[in-house]
């Protein structure tokens, strides 16, 4: 089975770009094998319909997103199946994330959507021009990674930890291009 966990989110507003910084951590922080699965960490940025062909080439997809959910809190995480969203799932967050809702709909019309879990974190700030998280969203991740990590294990991936970096040195990374 090919797997592909993708982020999304527009790193130049905020916690909006958490999606976008946590599949990067994941990708610097651990090794993942499996002796029949096949794993893709990709950043998706805001592209969502121009993923369509390669999202097609996957069997199974977890997105990495913000999302709003009503009565939340921002850092709540929640883990869900595309097709069973729970009732307080919103989708009236910013426009990429309502473009990858509609990505995944016409996806599915046309019989090439993969099997999709949703990962998702509430906002704190969406902010344009800045490219930090929030302490809160920061602090979530956390429970981003145990939830993902624990997930991928059910798939039979092995998940091995080869190094620290947090999601300060992703941002780093950005600052280090000159974009923070």
């Amino acid at each position: 089975m090919r797997v592909l966990v993708l982020g999304i989110g527009n790193v130049m507003f905020a916690d909006e770009g958490i999606g976008v910084h946590f599949v990067n951590l994941m990708a610097k922080n651990y090794k993942f094998t499996s002796s029949k699965n096949e794993l893709t960490l990709m950043d998706g940025g805001t592209l969502a319909l121009a993923l369509t062909h390669i999202i097609s080439e996957f069997d199974y997809l977890i997105v990495v997103d913000c999302i709003s959910a009503n009565g939340a809190s921002v850092g709540d995480v929640y883990f869900f199946d595309f097709l069973n969203v729970p009732n307080f799932i919103s989708w009236d967050g910013s426009a990429h994330e309502i473009e990858m809702l509609q990505t995944l709909h016409l996806m599915e019309l046309a019989g090439d959507r993969p099997t999709t879990k949703i990962l998702g974190i509430v906002p704190s700030r969406i902010e344009s021009s800045n490219f930090s998280l929030s302490d809160e969203v920061i602090k979530a991740s956390n429970i981003l990674e145990k939830t993902l990590l624990e997930h991928l294990k059910e798939l039979d991936f092995k998940c091995e930890k080869v190094a620290n970096f947090t999601l300060n040195d992703t941002l780093d990374d950005y600052a280090k291009k000159g974009l923070k």
